[in-house]
């Protein structure tokens, strides 16, 4: 069984566990409450809701066990026909929650502890290659801030939409870590490698237009449009022939993602060993304290 330890002292996460909390159920049990709920409506539209807006939609270890489970429910759902990625609240996903359960993976020694977040890491790419490797296509809908794991989360989608008010970045250098799911190879896929490498190098954040513009979504709308403008493309696509749509999905994605898997590894590795550095210390105390960071690069 594989537990990841708390780094605030509410418990552990059983990455082993097929249950997802009751909606509402507050933090505890097996790693808290619902981060992610799963409705079916008519006409094949499957919508997956990040649903902790009073977090701005924060990321954890226990959003990716919920987000695996629930890619399989789908995944095997012959009435779905494409799914609708969404977010409540005013932001998509405002990357990290660091004070969620099992936020920090301990070891006996520094190896062993690089060792294990290598591997919390590896079965996070897991729970996303289910979710990404979806036979249904993905539509995002991306509102306010996608920052970090939620502008990862969305570049895994197959068609983005956003919002006029949606804020994009890749600011884990600044934090003393690397890019850890993917996305600065994603947007390599999309934009190119120099744009990948100022995304994630800077960290600077860039608005829905300059996305747009960059390839990373494909369509931009008032904030006030978004849903509609969303659940209208994902309604044109479940209406289409769902053998044919899911085969186009998946000739592209072996022509676009060729070398993905063994890139994700070095990714987990990367993220393994920034992710115990004494760097990543002083970039989350320095942005607790409002100030600038002083690395060390060690």
């Amino acid at each position: 069984m594989t537990r990841q330890e708390d780094g605030g002292g509410g418990g552990m996460i059983d990455t082993t566990s097929n249950e997802l909390p009751d909606e509402g159920e507050g933090e505890g049990g097996s790693g808290g409450a619902r981060r992610i709920r799963l409705d079916i409506e008519e006409g094949g539209i499957s919508v997956l809701t990040l649903c902790r807006p009073e977090k701005l939609n924060a990321w954890s270890w226990e959003s990716s066990r919920q987000l695996g489970l629930l890619a399989d429910r789908i995944r095997f759902d012959d009435t779905i026909r494409v799914v609708l990625l969404r977010a409540e609240g005013r932001a998509f996903c405002a990357g990290i929650d660091i004070k969620a359960p099992g936020g920090g993976i301990t070891g006996r020694s520094g190896s062993e502890r690089t060792r294990n977040y290598y591997e919390g890491i590896r079965w996070v790419h897991e729970r996303f290659r289910a979710f990404s490797g979806l036979p249904q296509p993905v539509v995002a809908a991306v509102q306010g801030y996608c920052l970090g794991v939620g502008f990862e989360l969305a570049l895994m989608a197959d068609v983005r939409i956003a919002a006029d008010d949606a804020v994009f970045a890749l600011p884990e250098t600044r934090l003393g870590v690397a890019v850890d799911a993917g996305g600065d190879l994603r947007i390599a896929r999309e934009a190119g490698a120099g744009w990948a490498k100022f995304l994630a190098l800077t960290g600077r954040r860039i608005d829905a237009e300059t996305a747009h513009r960059l390839n990373l979504v494909q369509q931009v709308t008032e904030a006030g449009a978004l849903e509609r403008a969303a659940h209208s493309v994902a309604t044109e696509i479940a209406a289409n022939a769902p053998l044919a749509v899911q085969s186009v999905k998946r000739d592209i994605d072996a022509f676009a993602d060729a070398g993905m898997g063994a890139a994700l590894d070095r990714v987990a590795m990367s993220a393994a060993l920034t992710l115990t550095s004494e760097d990543i210390r002083e970039g989350y105390t320095a942005k607790a304290a409002r100030r600038e960071p002083r690395f060390d690069g060690k």
